[in-house]
């Protein structure tokens, strides 16, 4: 079975963008388009994983094919940013999740008593901030599943996340991080033995599941960003003073490519390469190392 396991719709709030997160949604799509969507790509399963929000289940909790998941923004250790994906939860768990999102002690607690399957998604994309030494220690050391495979992320900094996975021995998990219809389902994991979401759910836990489609690129994200500006413009019509400022997007999006670019191979250059006289980075090795032998 086949699901796109990373999936926003109109529910996923405002965008982070200052000024604009007054008016600009962060997706705008409706949860029964990106339903109808993603059958018609060949997803058995479906799931919606908003930021901190789990509204889209009134639209979709009637069909036997879908399962609800979320996006939990939180803060690591360290105390940076982190969006932390948890499949197959329930209304409960989303509340529990929302309470502990600034204890990240608490939410691991609860996640691991509850046995969710939970992931870090886009390990090495600068899109959440900035990263520190301690986040892939407890990345390698507390998370079950990475992302290694994200539909909007440049092909290095996935790959970095699948070489960050596999020397750990985590399960690999892969969605579209969709924004606009267009990009569903393009990006998915699969899990061949499951016949249903249950099965599907603890095909992951075990390790099954196999990524496949698309990594991200600089046109992917500039036709995004413009979709996204457009339909902002549909839903306030004043805004439309605004669109002098799209033909800065592929400008803003070759900017974005590089900084993501930079951000990606200094931490896959850190992680990856020889330590000396770093002990944290003899932990995170040998960390992967055992891991990957167990």
């Amino acid at each position: 079975m086949k699901c796109d396991l990373h999936v926003h719709t109109i529910h996923s709030g405002m965008c982070t963008v200052p000024v604009l997160n007054r008016v600009c949604r962060e997706c705008y799509s409706d949860p029964e388009e990106v339903y109808e969507t993603l059958k018609r790509r060949g997803m058995q399963l479906v799931t919606v994983t908003d930021h901190d929000s789990i509204d889209a289940v009134e639209r979709l909790r009637r069909y036997p094919d879908f399962f609800l998941s979320e996006e939990v923004s939180c803060r690591t250790s360290s105390g940076t940013e982190l969006h932390v994906g948890v499949y197959g939860i329930g209304e409960r768990d989303h509340i529990e999740l929302q309470r502990r999102s600034e204890d990240f002690p608490s939410l691991l607690a609860y996640l691991q008593q509850r046995r969710l399957l939970f992931s870090v998604n886009h390990a090495f994309s600068g899109l959440t901030g900035a990263r520190t030494q301690a986040d892939f220690e407890e990345f390698t050391a507390v998370f079950p599943a990475v992302e290694t495979r994200n539909g909007q992320m440049l092909a290095a900094a996935n790959r970095y996340a699948e070489k960050m996975a596999r020397r750990a021995g985590k399960a690999e998990v892969g969605g579209s991080d969709a924004h606009t219809l267009d990009c569903l389902g393009r990006t998915f994991t699969e899990v061949a033995s499951a016949t249903t979401p249950a099965e599907y759910l603890e095909g992951l836990k075990r390790g099954a599941g196999v990524v496949g489609g698309e990594s991200g690129d600089y046109w992917k994200l500039t036709r995004a960003i413009a979709h996204i500006g457009t339909s902002m413009m549909r839903e306030h019509l004043w805004t439309l003073a605004l669109s002098p400022l799209l033909a800065a997007v592929p400008i803003i999006t070759l900017g974005n490519l590089l900084r993501e670019t930079y951000f990606a191979h200094a931490w896959g250059y850190k992680l990856n390469r020889v330590p000396s006289r770093v002990r944290s980075q003899e932990a995170f090795l040998r960390c992967g190392s055992s891991s990957a032998s167990s």
